[in-house]
């Protein structure tokens, strides 16, 4: 009798059921840790952070069930003599820190200088922007 013939069917199957548990336990770990790497890279990550100077053109409270405050700057890239704008570019911004929200109210049409941190994707409650203000200085 060789030692293969005491080798059962039913040992064999559940062998390949144990090994099959195993591979797919890991898979299921590896994609999830994927999926938390994914997560954090696209809406908690900093792309980018830097300072903005402009002219505060709007300011305002938005959204239907998460109000975030939205703000809208005008960066001009050349004036005349006159203060008047001849070619200029909009930075859309949502403000993040909660206890500036009164000083941007007050700072609408002042220039402004503003500290910003860019993400790469965009979270509903979080604003409407990939841009997050955290910082407002006045131009002087």
């Amino acid at each position: 009798m060789s030692p293969f013939s005491t080798f059962t069917k039913s040992t064999a199957w559940t062998g390949a059921v144990r090994k099959t548990r195993k591979v797919l336990r890991w898979l299921i770990l590896l994609l999830s840790l994927v999926f938390v790497i994914f997560i954090y890279w696209k809406y908690f990550y900093t792309y980018s952070e830097g300072y903005r100077a402009g002219l505060l053109q709007k300011f305002s409270s938005k959204g239907s069930l998460f109000k975030t405050y939205e703000g809208e700057m005008i960066l001009s890239s050349v004036s005349s003599s006159r203060d008047v704008t001849l070619a200029s570019e909009k930075f859309l911004f949502t403000m993040t820190n909660k206890n500036l929200i009164r000083q941007f109210d007050t700072l609408q049409g002042d220039n402004v200088i503003v500290h910003y941190r860019q993400k790469n994707g965009i979270l509903f409650w979080r604003g409407d922007s990939q841009y997050l203000v955290d910082s407002v200085k006045i131009k002087r």
